[in-house]
Protein backbone atom coordinates (compact mmCIF):
# COMPACT_ATOMS: atom_id res chain seq x y z
CA UNK A 1 0.00 0.00 0.00
CA UNK A 2 1.57 3.13 -0.75
CA UNK A 3 0.56 5.62 1.72
CA UNK A 4 1.71 8.29 4.01
CA UNK A 5 -0.11 6.82 6.84
CA UNK A 6 1.58 3.61 8.84
CA UNK A 7 -0.52 0.86 9.22
CA UNK A 8 -1.30 -0.23 12.97
CA UNK A 9 -3.41 -2.91 14.32
CA UNK A 10 -5.06 -3.18 17.39
CA UNK A 11 -4.30 -7.05 19.41
CA UNK A 12 -7.05 -7.15 21.58
CA UNK A 13 -6.88 -9.70 24.24
CA UNK A 14 -6.76 -10.12 27.69
CA UNK A 15 -5.22 -12.52 30.27
CA UNK A 16 -5.49 -16.42 28.95
CA UNK A 17 -5.39 -15.60 25.36
CA UNK A 18 -3.33 -18.28 23.00
CA UNK A 19 -0.19 -17.15 22.53
CA UNK A 20 0.50 -18.27 18.96
CA UNK A 21 -2.65 -16.58 17.78
CA UNK A 22 -1.27 -13.30 19.14
CA UNK A 23 2.17 -14.06 18.05
CA UNK A 24 1.90 -15.43 14.19
CA UNK A 25 0.05 -12.85 13.63
CA UNK A 26 2.00 -9.95 14.44
CA UNK A 27 4.80 -11.57 13.18
CA UNK A 28 3.53 -11.19 9.80
CA UNK A 29 1.94 -8.30 10.36
CA UNK A 30 5.41 -6.56 11.02
CA UNK A 31 7.26 -8.55 8.32
CA UNK A 32 4.76 -6.52 5.75
CA UNK A 33 5.50 -3.37 7.68
CA UNK A 34 2.31 -2.63 9.65
CA UNK A 35 2.83 -1.82 13.12
CA UNK A 36 1.11 -3.95 15.84
CA UNK A 37 0.26 -2.53 19.92
CA UNK A 38 -1.63 -4.85 22.44
CA UNK A 39 -4.99 -3.35 23.79
CA UNK A 40 -5.95 -4.84 26.63
CA UNK A 41 -8.12 -4.25 29.93
CA UNK A 42 -5.63 -5.12 32.00
CA UNK A 43 -2.90 -2.56 32.39
CA UNK A 44 0.71 -4.44 32.72
CA UNK A 45 1.31 -7.30 31.09
CA UNK A 46 -1.35 -10.55 29.80
CA UNK A 47 -0.54 -13.86 30.32
CA UNK A 48 -0.32 -16.56 26.94
CA UNK A 49 -1.39 -19.67 27.14
CA UNK A 50 -0.24 -22.59 25.10
CA UNK A 51 -3.59 -24.67 25.16
CA UNK A 52 -3.99 -25.04 29.01
CA UNK A 53 -0.43 -24.41 29.98
CA UNK A 54 0.97 -20.83 30.65
CA UNK A 55 3.42 -19.35 27.98
CA UNK A 56 4.50 -15.77 28.13
CA UNK A 57 3.62 -12.21 29.66
CA UNK A 58 3.34 -9.61 26.80
CA UNK A 59 3.35 -5.91 28.03
CA UNK A 60 0.15 -4.03 27.16
CA UNK A 61 0.84 -0.90 24.45
CA UNK A 62 -2.40 0.32 25.23
CA UNK A 63 -5.40 0.30 27.93
CA UNK A 64 -8.99 -0.14 26.56
CA UNK A 65 -10.26 2.04 27.85
CA UNK A 66 -8.21 4.64 26.20
CA UNK A 67 -8.15 2.89 23.01
CA UNK A 68 -9.88 4.65 19.54
CA UNK A 69 -10.82 2.18 16.68
CA UNK A 70 -9.80 5.60 14.20
CA UNK A 71 -6.01 4.92 15.46
CA UNK A 72 -5.92 1.61 14.04
CA UNK A 73 -6.53 0.20 10.86
CA UNK A 74 -7.52 -3.54 11.82
CA UNK A 75 -8.32 -5.51 14.66
CA UNK A 76 -7.41 -8.86 15.47
CA UNK A 77 -8.84 -11.13 18.30
CA UNK A 78 -6.65 -13.65 19.06
CA UNK A 79 -8.84 -17.00 21.10
CA UNK A 80 -7.84 -19.08 24.04
CA UNK A 81 -10.33 -20.20 26.10
CA UNK A 82 -10.03 -17.51 28.73
CA UNK A 83 -9.55 -13.89 26.81
CA UNK A 84 -12.25 -14.43 23.87
CA UNK A 85 -15.04 -15.53 27.57
CA UNK A 86 -13.39 -12.37 29.04
CA UNK A 87 -13.80 -9.81 26.53
CA UNK A 88 -17.15 -10.78 25.50
CA UNK A 89 -19.34 -9.69 28.70
CA UNK A 90 -16.49 -6.72 28.80
CA UNK A 91 -19.03 -3.74 26.94
CA UNK A 92 -15.78 -1.41 26.27
CA UNK A 93 -14.17 -4.39 24.02
CA UNK A 94 -17.42 -4.67 22.68
CA UNK A 95 -17.55 -1.24 21.55
CA UNK A 96 -14.11 -0.85 20.79
CA UNK A 97 -15.17 -3.76 18.09
CA UNK A 98 -18.24 -2.50 16.60
CA UNK A 99 -16.50 0.98 16.20
CA UNK A 100 -13.98 -0.96 13.71
CA UNK A 101 -17.35 -2.15 11.51
CA UNK A 102 -18.71 0.99 12.08
CA UNK A 103 -15.45 3.02 9.98
CA UNK A 104 -15.36 -0.24 7.71
CA UNK A 105 -12.11 -1.58 8.77
CA UNK A 106 -10.25 -4.73 8.50
CA UNK A 107 -11.68 -7.45 12.01
CA UNK A 108 -10.19 -10.86 12.40
CA UNK A 109 -10.82 -13.31 14.61
CA UNK A 110 -9.19 -16.66 15.10
CA UNK A 111 -10.06 -19.89 17.04
CA UNK A 112 -12.98 -19.17 20.15
CA UNK A 113 -12.21 -14.82 19.12
CA UNK A 114 -15.76 -14.99 17.11
CA UNK A 115 -17.26 -15.41 20.28
CA UNK A 116 -16.53 -11.43 20.71
CA UNK A 117 -18.11 -10.53 17.79
CA UNK A 118 -21.11 -12.82 18.55
CA UNK A 119 -21.26 -10.80 21.82
CA UNK A 120 -20.34 -7.67 19.86
CA UNK A 121 -23.96 -8.48 17.58
CA UNK A 122 -21.83 -7.92 14.06
CA UNK A 123 -21.66 -11.48 12.69
CA UNK A 124 -25.90 -11.45 11.58
CA UNK A 125 -25.53 -12.73 7.60
CA UNK A 126 -21.45 -12.69 7.49
CA UNK A 127 -19.79 -15.43 6.18
CA UNK A 128 -17.13 -16.78 9.28
CA UNK A 129 -15.47 -19.45 10.59
CA UNK A 130 -14.19 -20.60 14.13
CA UNK A 131 -13.25 -23.22 16.52
CA UNK A 132 -15.54 -25.99 15.61
CA UNK A 133 -17.41 -25.78 19.62
CA UNK A 134 -17.95 -22.11 18.63
CA UNK A 135 -19.45 -22.60 14.77
CA UNK A 136 -22.60 -23.38 16.51
CA UNK A 137 -22.79 -20.36 18.44
CA UNK A 138 -22.07 -18.69 15.01
CA UNK A 139 -24.75 -20.05 13.14
CA UNK A 140 -27.43 -19.26 16.16
CA UNK A 141 -26.19 -15.66 15.75
CA UNK A 142 -26.72 -15.49 12.16
CA UNK A 143 -23.46 -15.89 10.69
CA UNK A 144 -23.14 -18.30 7.37
CA UNK A 145 -20.41 -20.77 9.15
CA UNK A 146 -17.48 -22.63 6.77
CA UNK A 147 -15.30 -25.71 8.30
CA UNK A 148 -12.28 -24.37 6.45
CA UNK A 149 -9.34 -22.72 7.62
CA UNK A 150 -9.88 -18.97 6.40
CA UNK A 151 -13.02 -16.95 5.47
CA UNK A 152 -13.10 -13.87 4.44
CA UNK A 153 -15.97 -11.70 4.20
CA UNK A 154 -15.56 -8.14 2.96
CA UNK A 155 -12.69 -7.33 5.14
CA UNK A 156 -14.00 -9.82 7.70
CA UNK A 157 -11.47 -12.30 8.17
CA UNK A 158 -11.82 -15.64 10.61
CA UNK A 159 -10.30 -18.66 11.07
CA UNK A 160 -10.54 -21.94 13.28
CA UNK A 161 -7.28 -23.33 14.57
CA UNK A 162 -3.18 -22.26 15.36
CA UNK A 163 -3.04 -24.68 12.07
CA UNK A 164 -4.89 -22.36 9.76
CA UNK A 165 -2.51 -18.94 10.90
CA UNK A 166 -0.53 -19.57 7.52
CA UNK A 167 -3.84 -19.00 5.38
CA UNK A 168 -5.07 -16.46 8.44
CA UNK A 169 -1.89 -14.29 8.20
CA UNK A 170 -1.95 -14.12 4.46
CA UNK A 171 -5.59 -12.82 3.94
CA UNK A 172 -5.29 -9.89 6.93
CA UNK A 173 -2.18 -9.03 5.79
CA UNK A 174 -3.73 -8.63 2.71
CA UNK A 175 -6.80 -7.12 3.93
CA UNK A 176 -5.10 -3.97 5.54
CA UNK A 177 -3.18 -3.81 2.54
CA UNK A 178 -6.60 -2.87 0.51
CA UNK A 179 -7.85 -0.86 3.37
CA UNK A 180 -11.53 -0.21 3.82
CA UNK A 181 -14.13 -2.25 3.10
CA UNK A 182 -17.55 -0.69 2.13
CA UNK A 183 -19.46 -3.81 2.69
CA UNK A 184 -17.65 -3.70 6.42
CA UNK A 185 -20.93 -3.53 9.07
CA UNK A 186 -22.60 -4.52 11.57
CA UNK A 187 -25.85 -6.73 11.25
CA UNK A 188 -28.83 -5.06 11.53
CA UNK A 189 -30.73 -6.21 14.53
Amino acid sequence: MTSQHCNTVAMLATNGFEQVELTSPREALEAAGIATRIVSDQDDAIQGMHHAEKGDRFPVDQLLGEADASNYDAIVIPGGLFSPDALRTNEQALSFVRDFFDQKKVVSAICHGPQVLISADVVEDRDMTAVPAVQVDLRNAGAIVYDQEMVCDQGLVTSRVPGDLAAFNAKLVEEIEEGRHKAQQQSVA
